[in-house]
């Protein structure tokens, strides 16, 4: 690894939370967003986080988790209907 190359933090969930795998989104010096495959309660979701960093620690402000692939497609389908929108 290079010098200048940054290592990627684990995403700073609650310990209750396993973390197969996941994507970040976005990362800047005070807000990361990312997308993780996560096993809670013994279930596997898909999670979209948000944390800020305070204090030099990230702390968790949103979290938006998916059950199951209907609601997934419920979600998909009623994005895909505002794109349009966005220039």
């Amino acid at each position: 690894m290079e010098e200048d190359e940054a290592v990627e933090e684990f995403p700073p969930v609650d310990r209750t939370i396993s973390v197969s795998e996941y994507r970040t989104i976005r990362k800047g010096k005070r807000w990361w967003s990312a997308v993780a495959l996560v096993k809670s309660f013994g279930r596997n979701q898909i999670a979209f986080y948000l944390w800020q960093k305070k204090n030099e620690k990230w702390a968790r402000k949103q979290k938006f988790v998916i059950h199951n692939k209907g609601q997934w497609e419920a979600i998909v389908q009623s994005v895909e209907e505002f794109l349009p929108e966005l220039r």
